[in-house]
């Protein structure tokens, strides 16, 4: 096995396919749902290195000053420990850095869906003004002038550096980015030491009718993929899904994230407002029994003793995966 980014990244066999080339198939467990590969984007041993060089190079910001790994830590789970992120000239982020671990199964991607596939996902900070700032066009021209990157864009994609290139090998990249390893999985791959007393009543409770939590976050992902709004707001400055959408109904509602690592993706929520686990629990809790408008009905009214709390951030914690962020 071929390790692209010595983090304890889980996948991927190589092959030998068409040309030479070395390409890839997935080696995740078998209680792991497998991804979905374009068959216009093949992982190939070139793309990936091509898309992990542009990810750590500041050089695709508008001023040199960010990297995709400047939002993207791999000890946070490729988060960053802040509420809002800074891009270039110290402009804040509109909304909290999401994980990019297991993004090949994601579905629609970003906060609200907004892009329909991973291929085309680095446009977005690519040219944001608050993130990276440069036009797609802009950083063609510009790595089109280094000749490490044409020689590898050539290998890679048989072009120069392009607005294809960019996005398809960034994609690539972040397709090996795979978290399955926690000790849940271990435990339920049939390892009953896998959590300890505690967890596994945490684990009672997750999963109790009670708390309802896996009406959203159920599945080997800990996520049903959909856009709820979870009452964080009574009126929402960021209108999520609906300005994908432009129905009202979708005010409020951002996609359901992962809860794979989420014991160290703190700060939560879309905007970052909530700084630990136990804030969350109580955000819960209390829109539960006093929800707002327009909040998911899925949202039970509950109420917790600290010691079933605790229990419950004990086995949100157990979802970390040490070897992928090691």
């Amino acid at each position: 096995m071929w390790r692209p980014f010595g983090l304890g990244i889980i996948i991927l066999v190589m092959l030998l396919g068409c040309g030479g080339d070395v390409v890839y198939i997935s080696n995740l467990p078998n209680h792991f749902p497998q991804p979905t590969i374009p068959p216009d984007n093949k992982l190939t041993r070139q793309r990936v290195e091509l898309g992990k060089k542009m990810f750590f190079d500041k050089s695709l910001s508008l001023d040199s000053t960010i990297a995709c790994v400047s939002c993207h830590h791999p000890d946070k789970a490729f988060t960053d420990g802040l509420a809002l992120s800074p891009g270039i000239h110290g402009r804040k982020g509109k909304r909290n850095t999401p994980s990019i671990m297991n993004a090949a199964l994601v579905p629609l991607i970003n906060k609200d869906g907004g892009v329909k596939k991973l291929d085309l996902q680095a446009l977005v900070p690519i040219e944001d003004e608050n993130e990276m700032g440069i036009s797609i066009l802009h950083l063609s021209q510009r790595l089109a002038q280094d000749p490490v990157y044409v020689k590898q864009s050539r290998e890679a994609y048989g072009m120069p550096p392009s607005a294809y290139v960019i996005t398809r090998a960034l994609a690539s990249f972040v397709r090996t980015l795979y978290s399955s390893n926690s000790r849940y999985d271990h435990f339920i791959q049939g390892d009953s030491t896998a959590l300890t007393s505690r967890e596994k009543m945490g684990k009672a409770l997750f999963e109790s009718d009670r708390l309802n939590c896996t009406s959203c976050h159920g599945g080997i992902q800990f996520t049903n993929h959909a856009f709820e709004n979870n009452g964080l707001y009574t009126s929402y400055v960021d209108l999520g899904r609906a300005l994908i959408t432009l129905d009202s109904a979708d005010r409020g509602k951002f996609r359901v994230p992962s809860l794979r690592n989420v014991g160290i993706t703190a700060p939560y929520m879309h905007d970052g407002s909530l700084a630990n686990l136990e804030e969350v629990i109580n955000h819960y809790e209390d829109t539960g029994i006093s929800p707002k408008k327009g909040q998911s009905k899925k949202i039970e009214a509950f109420s917790l003793s600290s010691e079933e709390k605790e229990s419950l951030i004990a086995f949100l914690s157990a979802l970390t995966d040490e070897q992928f962020i090691n």
